[in-house]
């Protein structure tokens, strides 16, 4: 989300706004694909489960090494980002440099215990932090509406390479598939009301991206966006423009939130996929054993290879499409081949759906493609 901005400068509202909404109607699809297979199921399934048990055991090692490559260097991210900006704040409370490793290890510390307590808990901080994270908002939804221009909001793509290498960061905004057996888990095999959870928990985000585009590209014209040297250029021009200086302290405490309900949530889908896979059980041994597996690794590569996460990074896209695109695609057509019971739920769109979705992530991967060999620039 934070990288939107950024990533979409040079695109135009409009265009943005498209792109936006054909990757929330992708991620959206493939999640009811999701639910159409957890039905036939365990409650407590998880990818590395049903993968394979309908595409074997290649399946099986794809979707394994899919979703550890992609929430590891997740993680990772996380853990340097977030510690960094933790870092910072504790320097200003104790009114003292401490070491640089402290914030990092700070902060996985804390969403380790969290994530360990179970998704009860994660799921009751995620709605505090969450309510929060709207409230502040609205309060520079109120603060800069006065600041936006229509004009800028009518602005053309500056050039039309720039929309193909916005594809991979918007695309990405929508990555929720890992955590979706931990709510399958934690809601019951309720296909109703998982239906609901994963429309309405796909189509928040949707509203808060739109009105976050239209606050970051209506009060900025497209070339200061592009122009804007990362998170924090971007800030500073946005507070310079209001000409008020708590845009800096909503937009800091905004990325905050975003980075940890962000953090909650994948480290949560990794916890319970290491469980499923190493077959831990509830006991208190072996979820403080999980959380070592889950947050160990990728707390070891943000202090020690910090360059090693950043270039896993760049294939995220390409990861995600294999977990959240390609695998629920090939596993549903597989299961739909085996003649499932008429009686159960059944994502609408046929063979012509699932070929669509398939095509569509193979757009994606040639859009990373062309980024990381330097045919079109890299945005965001």
């Amino acid at each position: 989300m934070l990288a939107l901005p950024i990533a979409s400068a040079g695109l135009g509202f409009t265009t943005a706004l498209i792109l936006i909404v054909l990757s929330w109607l992708l991620m959206t699809y493939t999640a009811l694909l999701m639910l159409e297979l957890h039905q036939y199921a365990s409650a407590d399934a998880t990818l590395n489960t049903l993968a394979k048990s309908i595409l074997g055991k290649r399946g099986q090692y794809i979707a394994n090494f899919s979703m550890v490559f992609l929430f590891y260097a997740l993680c990772a991210a996380y853990i340097a980002g977030g510690g960094a900006q933790l870092q910072e704040k504790i320097n200003n409370a104790l009114g003292m440099q401490v070491a640089p490793q402290v914030g990092s290890v700070v902060l996985a510390i804390i969403v380790a215990t969290v994530v360990t307590a179970g998704t009860s808990t994660v799921d009751k901080l995620n709605k505090v932090l969450f309510s929060i994270k709207l409230i502040v908002l609205a309060s520079l939804f109120y603060v800069l509406t006065p600041y936006v221009h229509g004009q800028h909001l009518l602005d053309m793509p500056i050039e039309q390479g720039l929309v193909i290498s916005a594809i991979p960061v918007v695309f990405t905004s929508f990555g929720f598939h890992g955590s979706i057996p931990s709510v399958v888990k934690y809601v019951g095999l309720d296909i109703k009301s998982l239906r609901r959870v994963m429309m309405f928990g796909a189509a928040l985000p949707l509203t808060i991206y739109v009105f976050w585009q239209l606050l970051s590209q209506g009060v900025m014209s497209q070339q200061s966006l592009m122009q804007s040297e990362g998170l924090t250029g971007f800030v500073n021009n946005i507070s310079n423009i209001a000409h008020n200086p708590h845009i800096t302290t909503f937009v800091t405490i905004f990325a905050d939130l975003a980075l940890a309900t962000s953090f909650l949530g994948v480290s949560l889908g990794l916890f319970d996929f290491f469980a499923d896979a190493l077959k831990k059980g509830n006991g208190n041994l072996d979820r403080s054993k999980t959380a070592l597996i889950t947050f160990l690794p990728p707390l070891g590569f943000a202090l020690f290879y910090p360059k090693g996460f950043i270039m896993a990074l760049g294939y995220a896209a390409i990861a995600l499409v294999v977990l959240a695109v390609f695998l629920p695609v090939a596993m549903v057509w597989s299961q739909r081949r085996r003649g499932t019971p008429t009686t159960g739920y059944q994502v609408r769109g046929g063979t012509l759906g699932l070929a669509m979705a398939a095509l569509c992530g193979i757009a994606i991967i040639a859009a990373q493609g062309l980024q990381m060999t330097g045919v079109i620039p890299s945005l965001g």
